[in-house]
């Protein structure tokens, strides 16, 4: 399958310039990690940030991740995709059985984030604001020859047909290759070692986060990548096939 641009409502990369581009995998509340993560970086004003989803859920600041997003809108060029989280989050309004759901998947520290204690009338403590960016973020991402996704794709399937079960659930221990000419940069997975996986067609940036290990940054085309704990410590390197990337 040759690859090609097949919707336009996903394509932006023609319509900005920036200096760089950094890709930003699931954060889940880890708002030390993420400020520790720009930091470390050659991040600067004016650079895309590709957030791959799951900004909540799990760790004990998903307010803070989104305050955090929302504010630096102005400062860089932010991709925000949506994640299976942010799908259950807003689901959770609909009734007493989504909502417990999603409770049970990481709604309670994202609550608590809040300060939510009372769950009756939880929907409008949480701000307007944070309620429009979960309604704004994206299914995917086209720029160049990367595909950005929360979980991974189906193989052979035009973006525009790609099922919410690929997009947003299903997990890829071992991504398939999308198309020939196609790298995939995707979340969700979670490597539990803390180490990026690098398929060549395919790059997993759920470096665990939550559960203790990093959150990871990686610059392309250059491959670079730096990681974060929540605690503030930092590491950097290379992707082994970072020359495959440019």
């Amino acid at each position: 399958m040759q690859f090609s641009i097949d919707d336009k409502f996903s394509f932006f990369g023609a319509q900005f310039k920036t200096m760089s581009t950094y890709v930003i995998g699931d954060v889940h509340g880890c708002l030390g990690a993420l400020k520790a993560l720009v930091a470390a970086t050659d991040i600067k004003p004016g650079d895309t940030l590709i957030f791959l989803g799951d900004y909540i859920s799990r760790g004990t600041d998903s307010k803070g991740v989104i305050d955090w997003i929302l504010e630096h809108q102005s400062t860089y060029h932010i991709i925000a995709l949506r994640g299976n989280h942010e799908i259950m989050m807003r689901r959770a309004r609909k009734g007493k059985r989504q909502f417990m759901q999603w409770y049970r998947f990481g709604g309670e520290s994202t609550l608590k984030s809040y300060g939510i204690t009372e769950y009756s009338n939880w929907r409008e403590a949480v701000p307007k604001s944070h309620w429009k960016f979960l309604k704004s973020t994206r299914s995917y991402y086209v720029w160049r020859h990367f595909v950005f996704v929360h979980a991974g794709l189906e193989n052979g399937v035009p973006m525009h047909e790609q099922s919410k079960a690929a997009l947003f659930w299903r997990k890829y221990p071992k991504p398939e290759k999308y198309s020939e000419d196609a790298v995939v940069i995707c979340g969700h997975t979670p490597r539990k070692d803390g180490r990026i996986a690098d398929f060549g067609h395919a790059i997993c940036l759920d470096t665990y986060a939550y559960g203790g290990k990093w959150l990871s940054c990686l610059h392309l085309p250059s491959g670079r990548f730096w990681q974060a704990r929540e605690k503030g410590k930092t590491r950097k390197g290379i992707l082994p096939g970072a020359m495959a990337l440019q």
